[in-house]
């Protein structure tokens, strides 16, 4: 079933517009005109996102964004669009809470393209490397039920190549310390000292005293460390519930 984006808007035509263009993109759309209408669409069902112009006769498009978020409790994404200046646009858009904005300005296909990144967000990725393939089974299952686009290697060779790929580059790196060749602290240090990784988070995840890898994380670079044996607890934990 496809996605249900309403458009709030006092402008007839630019409704029509925005309705169809979405509809043509394989979207669920619908278009209201003021806040009664508002009210009876969402009571005949929830939309996942809802596009709200700023310049509204009844309410200002933040203030309904507001009335969405805190009357409404609407769990849909809300987007604020309108012509105003853009830095006017962001201000009220962190002001409201409202999940993002969008420029008129830029034109129906960009909408569409905006409206994607909102409805279809990006998978993050995380890389588990690891020579235990238990803890790499348990920790891939608990990631990806989680939502996480999983990769896993063995040995820092393996990682490396999936690092290399702009394609499978992670977000994060769920590192273990003790590896065979090349180990946890030393790859550690690959990642941080390249700058074409620096977008690239690195959690030590390894069964090593804590001072150790304190040392590790200040002397390497690393963002942080969990106890290998605090995950694996928990993830059994819920395995066995």
């Amino acid at each position: 079933m496809s996605a249900k984006v309403l458009v709030i808007d006092d402008s007839p035509v630019l409704v029509t517009l925005t309705v169809g263009a979405l509809v043509q993109a394989g979207y669920h759309a619908e278009g209201v005109s003021d806040l009664t209408e508002l009210d009876a669409n969402l009571a005949r069902a929830p939309a996942d996102l809802i596009l709200v112009d700023v310049n509204m006769p009844e309410m200002f498009g933040d203030d309904i964004v507001e009335f969405l978020k805190i009357q409404k409790k609407t769990k849909a994404k809300l987007i604020l669009y309108s012509d105003i200046p853009e830095s006017e646009l962001k201000e009220k858009t962190t002001r409201s809470g409202a999940d993002g904005y969008f420029s008129k300005a830029r034109g129906i296909d960009s909408l569409i393209e905006e409206m994607r990144r909102f409805l279809n967000p990006k998978k993050r990725r995380v890389l588990v490397l690891d020579d235990s393939e238990m803890t790499v089974r348990l920790l891939e299952a608990e990631l990806t039920a989680k939502g996480f686009e999983v990769f896993t290697a063995d040995t820092a060779e393996k990682a490396t190549k999936v690092i290399l790929k702009k394609q499978t580059r992670p977000d994060l790196v769920l590192l273990d310390v003790r590896m065979p060749n090349v180990n946890g602290e030393q790859f550690c240090r690959f990642i941080k000292g390249n700058s074409l990784f620096s977008g690239i988070k690195v959690l030590l995840c390894s069964a090593e005293e804590t001072e150790e890898l304190e040392r590790i994380c200040r002397e390497a670079g690393a963002d942080g460390f969990v106890r290998k044996d605090a995950i694996l607890s928990k993830v059994l934990a819920q395995a066995l519930e």
